[in-house]
């Protein structure tokens, strides 16, 4: 196996992860999107991700066992964080009515409540993640999000590949 391989594919994923990330930040600060508690969550799975095959370029293992130990870890964090922007889609084409309630604000519920307890009350869903405040090529961001992720599977799966070759 090429040692180099697995830096080179790494490195391809951390910087598709800066430029989602990027995207995320410059949505916020400079046009003015507050990301909602599902928003956040997609961007900590992006951050795990990026960090995940971060240390798996700076290693660069030579074995085969090591590439296929960072692409199942990558591949975990991109399929949660997959999982976390389909439910977002899902919340998004729910009817109005069917549409859960706004709970508190994150940041008021990292304060008071364990956090087991806020990653199920945000993965349950809040009426503030269902609205749609934006949108690009008739898209809103959490189908994005969810293209992006669907890529971005693609280095994991890649490095997973590297592992088993022969």
């Amino acid at each position: 196996m090429n040692t180099m391989s697995v830096r080179a594919v790494a490195l391809v994923g951390v910087t598709f992860c800066v430029l989602m990330m990027a995207v995320a930040l410059v949505l916020e600060h400079v046009v003015g999107l507050e990301p909602c508690p599902l928003c956040i969550f997609q961007r900590v799975a992006v951050i795990s991700v990026g960090v995940i095959l971060l240390i798996a370029a700076l290693h660069n293992p030579k074995g085969k066992a090591g590439a296929g130990i960072y692409g199942v870890l990558s591949l975990i964090a991109t399929a949660t964080g997959a999982f976390i922007a389909g439910r977002h889609v899902w919340l998004q084409t729910l009817p109005a009515d069917q549409v859960p309630s706004c709970g508190p604000g994150l940041d008021y519920m990292m304060k008071i409540l364990p956090f087991q307890e806020v990653v199920s009350m945000v993965l349950t869903g809040s009426g503030e993640c269902a609205e749609i405040d934006f949108t690009f090529m008739g898209f809103s961001l959490p189908v994005w999000t969810l293209v992006g992720f669907v890529v971005l599977a693609l280095v994991p799966l890649r490095l997973i590949w590297l592992a088993f070759k022969r």
